[in-house]
Formats: structure tokens, sequence, C-alpha cells
């Protein structure tokens, strides 16, 4: 469809995608007393400043695209959170329920292949199986057409790897939180005979109350599967997991029990109170090679307050061999325990992104429905985020992609 060139031209893209409310659309067309004089940049803007609706939103209609708002006839399409090897994660709202979820849509083409779709559908059962509060919850799985998705819960925050980008390493107390959250978490996948094969920071999320959550479990192995045909078919030969937070054993095989998990786990720790992997600085091939035969610089080297005990856990999780770690996720959260402060405060707003609005009608306050004093008087999206950024240097981009 062309590019709208008008504000009206642009509502009538909104209509057309339902991304607003028809309540919504009427009181904009009657209230927004100066529509006729805007562009549509100009009215996108606006809409995006009052909450109406977000940049990536805002960036569809622009575009001329008015469809592929709604999924499923269900779906609202608010936002994009992520893209990862197995799919893009857009946030979401239920039309009929109001509740915000998180959609991980398969792409198109790897819907087509065989392995990746099995995939999909295996981390599906996976995440069924898991009913933790250090895990995030599947809803359901459905499809649209040639569209995969599964439903999740949306955690409304950040991973800690953009968590520690933003605020640099964490203290020691609130990392030990944060780890044994996820150690407690895994234990309950651990009890479900699943293996994760790729904790990392991306994957442990960060909530607004300190809550952290699993994510991901799209590598997930059922222990005892070895034998499986999909193991056999799609992961034989293959190395499972991210070249960062590699267990030694996942670098020769993929077929792999839970300490493999209290390895990488140990790496996150390492990575939250250093603010570096144990191995940044080297090539996959290398890193690959010195988990296996290397130990990592010691965390003494970036930090003098972490106690020698809390030292003696990172580098315990993070032992070449096996037998010398802690053989459960439930043996991690007992170790780290005694470096938890009784009280951990929950992250500051400004540690933490901002929230995602785009509730796709004004507020009854909105100067959307003010008379204005001039054409383009109201504040546009593109100087409000010059104020926050001003205001706050936490703040980064948003991908504004579309589906």
């Amino acid at each position: 469809m062309p590019v709208p060139a008008s504000a009206t031209e642009l509502l009538d893209l909104a209509e057309k995608s339902t991304v607003l409310e028809p309540e919504a659309l009427a009181e904009i067309r009657a209230h927004f007393l100066d529509l006729p004089l805007c562009s549509a940049q100009q009215c996108a803007d606006r809409l995006v400043a009052e909450g109406v609706l977000t940049k990536f939103q805002a960036a569809k209609l622009l575009a001329g695209r008015w469809r592929g708002f709604v999924i499923a006839g269900k779906y609202k399409l608010i936002d994009r959170l992520g893209v990862g090897g197995m799919g893009a994660v857009y946030l979401c709202e239920h039309i009929h329920m109001g509740r915000r979820v998180a959609l991980k849509v398969l792409p198109l083409a790897q819907a087509e292949d065989k392995a990746s779709l099995a995939r999909f559908y295996r981390e599906a059962r996976a995440v069924a199986r898991l009913d933790h509060p250090n895990i995030v919850r599947a809803h359901d799985i459905d499809r649209e057409d040639k569209l995969h998705f599964l439903v999740l819960e949306y955690v409304d925050g950040c991973n800690l790897h953009e968590f520690v980008r933003r605020n640099g390493p964490l203290e020691p107390g609130r990392a030990a939180s944060f780890i044994r959250q996820a150690s407690l978490g895994l234990q309950h996948a651990h009890e479900a005979n699943l293996v994760h094969r790729d904790i990392k920071p991306g994957n442990l999320l960060l909530d607004r109350q300190g809550t952290v959550k699993l994510l991901d479990m799209g590598l997930a192995q059922f222990f005892g599967e070895e034998n499986s045909q999909f193991v056999k078919e799609y992961e034989t030969g293959f190395v499972i997991g991210t070249a960062d937070f590699l267990s030694p054993e996942q670098t020769i095989q993929s077929q792999v029990d839970i300490r493999a998990d209290i390895y990488s786990l140990g790496c996150t720790l390492y990575f939250l109170l250093a603010g570096k992997s144990p191995f940044q600085d080297g090539t996959t091939g290398q890193k690959m090679i010195w988990h296996q035969v290397r130990m990592p610089k010691s965390i003494r080297q970036f930090r003098t307050d972490v106690a020698d005990g809390l030292v003696s856990v990172v580098e315990r999780m993070m032992a070449k061999d096996m037998a010398l770690r802690y053989q459960e996720p439930a043996d991690v959260a007992q170790a780290l325990a005694e470096f938890v402060p009784s009280a951990v405060a929950p992250p500051l707003a400004s540690e933490m992104p901002q929230r995602i609005t785009g509730s796709g009608r004004p507020s009854s306050k909105s100067p959307l429905l003010q008379t204005p004093q001039s054409p383009g008087s109201f504040p546009t999206a593109s100087a409000a985020d010059e104020r926050k950024e001003r205001s706050s240097a936490l703040l980064s981009p948003r991908d504004e992609s579309s589906l």
C-alpha cells in the first residue's frame, strides 16, 4: 500500500490495521483539531509521544504496512522484543483478555526446515512441563498458515546481559541472588529430566521486582534421549550452546547432563561479577579450546570486594572436571545462600529499560484531545526521547524491524 503522506491517511491505515480501538480512532478524528494540517510523520510522532502507538507500530504504518497487526485473530502486535537463533520475539496483547504475552515466532524459512521446526515444537513440549517462578512459563503454541509461534509469559524487564551492559558489574550480593534464583529454576528443570544447554546472561530475564526467570528452552535435551531419532538425525556431530558460556564437554558432544548447565551458570556468575565472560577476547574456536584447557583470569583481577568464599563457588561451578563441580543446581543454590543479603532491593527504574507503552487509545488528559496552541505544538516522539536520554544514559534504541 502507498506510504501515507498526511495524518488522515495514516489514521486510515491504522483503522485498516485495527491497531487502534475504534472508539479511540473516532475520538482522535473528532478532537485532533489540527489533524488536516499535520503530516503522517507528525501524527505518528504525537501518537507515540502520547503512548497511543509504539515506535514499532508507527514505523510499520509509516511504511504503508497495515497487515499483520493481529496474529491468529487473538494477539495484537505491540513491539519487537528481540531476535535469537530460533526466531524473533514480539510483545503482544491478547485481544479479549487484555493480557500481555511474548510471542516467539519461528521464521518462515526455518518453518520449512525439518530440524528447526522439530526443535521449535520440542521447545514447546519442554517449557510446557515446567511450572516454577524462576522459569518463563509457556501459555500455548499455535500457528497461522505457515506462521508457527509459541506464546510465553511476558517478563517486563531485561536480560542480565543487557542489565550488566547498562549498569556495569554487579554488587556481589546482588549477583549471588540472581544466580541463586536461576539455580532454583534450573533445579526444577533438572527434576523434569531437562538439560538446558544454553545457559547464559542473555537467557536470564530480570523483572522490575527483582525476580530472575530462565528463558529459552530451545536447545533443551530430555536427559536419557541420547538414542532418540531426533538426536540421531539432527544433533549428532554438532556443538550445541554458546561459545562464551560453553562447558568443556559441550565442545566435543551434544549429549550432556545437568553439570554442563552448572558450568555455564558459573560462567554467567563470572560475567555478572567481572563484567565480561571468562574468555571474552578469544575467537569462537579459541574459546572452545580454552574452556577445555585454560583457567580464566581470577575475578580478583577485576574485583577486590568479592568474598573469597564466593570466588571459590564460581571456581567450583566452572571446574573442568564434571566430578569436581556441584552435582545439582540445588547444591549451587545452597552454596550461594550465605552470600545473598537478607533483603535485596528490586532494580531502580533508572537501571531498567523504558516501559513499553502503546495502549491503542489516548488517555482522557492527552493533548491530542485538547485544543492546540498552534499546529505541531505537541511534543514529538523524538523530542520526548531526547529529554529521556538526557535524564538517563541507560536507554538504548529499540529495534523497529517488522514481522
